[in-house]
């Protein structure tokens, strides 16, 4: 006897290994930038209370992190059409991360509040850098968008040049003077080991990208540590202070603590 049978619904995608391990690891990315400015603002060492260019600042960095997590979901979900628009929206919202970042990092050094622990210099540079970074390694996955190989794992090294402020905000910086600007900055290295490990663990060679994004960040790293102390960077920050209470502020002098509440 024939009968009528209703129509299934359609399958959920099957989550493959590499799916689940980029997934997890942007949930990761997210519950670190959240703890870190948590953490930071229940400590009494941020306040709601800041000019509204700190304010989008913010609300840009954090929507990043939203983004790239929304990424990942849409991924394994097989809802590429969303993937798709998304990343349009992402390859412009990294644009005003640049101008945000750059603009709120410079504000800060020409007012010379900048945190006590770092240098002012440092401060100048690295901050740029990292964005810069950032920038350079998802643009470039972006470019790599059908290389999906490629693409996901520069897309990663790319964020996780964004956890060092996170990071920075979980640790004892000004126990870690004069090192705070390499504690913060070297365990974001870690993640892209994770990721060459990752693959070592599913029996397979380790994938190019990783090398090539755990090389990039090492470079930013590096070329930050020899602009900061270079005459180069000396320049660039006279340049930047000129006219501004920064210029009273020597560029590679530790500033003073706050006073204790």
């Amino acid at each position: 006897m024939a009968t009528l049978a209703e129509p299934l619904p359609e399958p959920m995608p099957t989550l493959g290994r590499d799916d689940r391990f980029f997934l997890t690891m942007a949930l990761v990315m997210m519950a670190l930038v959240f703890t870190g400015f948590s953490f930071h603002l229940a400590m009494g060492r941020s306040t709601f209370h800041r000019p509204l260019l700190i304010h989008l600042h913010a609300v840009t960095f954090m929507g990043w992190i939203v983004i790239y997590v929304l990424q990942n979901i849409f991924v394994t979900r097989g809802s590429m059409a969303l993937h798709r628009r998304l990343g349009w929206i992402g390859a412009g919202w990294i644009a005003a991360m640049i101008v945000l970042g750059t603009a709120v990092t410079v504000g800060m050094v020409q007012r010379g509040a900048i945190p006590f622990f770092f240098y002012p210099l440092n401060f100048l540079i690295f901050d740029p850098m990292t964005v810069l970074t950032f920038a350079g390694l998802t643009w470039a996955a972006i470019a790599m968008r059908r290389r999906t190989d490629w693409h996901r794992r520069l897309h990663y090294c790319g964020t996780a040049m964004l956890m060092a402020p996170a990071i920075s905000r979980l640790l004892p910086s000004p126990l870690l003077m004069p090192r705070a600007y390499e504690a913060a900055f070297l365990p974001v290295l870690i993640f892209p080991a994770i990721g060459i490990v990752a693959d070592l663990r599913r029996g397979r060679r380790v994938h190019p990208a990783w090398w090539c994004g755990a090389a990039v960040m090492a470079c930013s790293i590096i070329a930050t540590e020899l602009l900061t102390f270079s005459p180069a960077g000396t320049a660039i920050y006279r340049a930047v202070t000129a006219g501004t209470p920064g210029a009273a502020v020597p560029p590679l002098a530790f500033g003073s603590p706050p006073p204790a509440p």
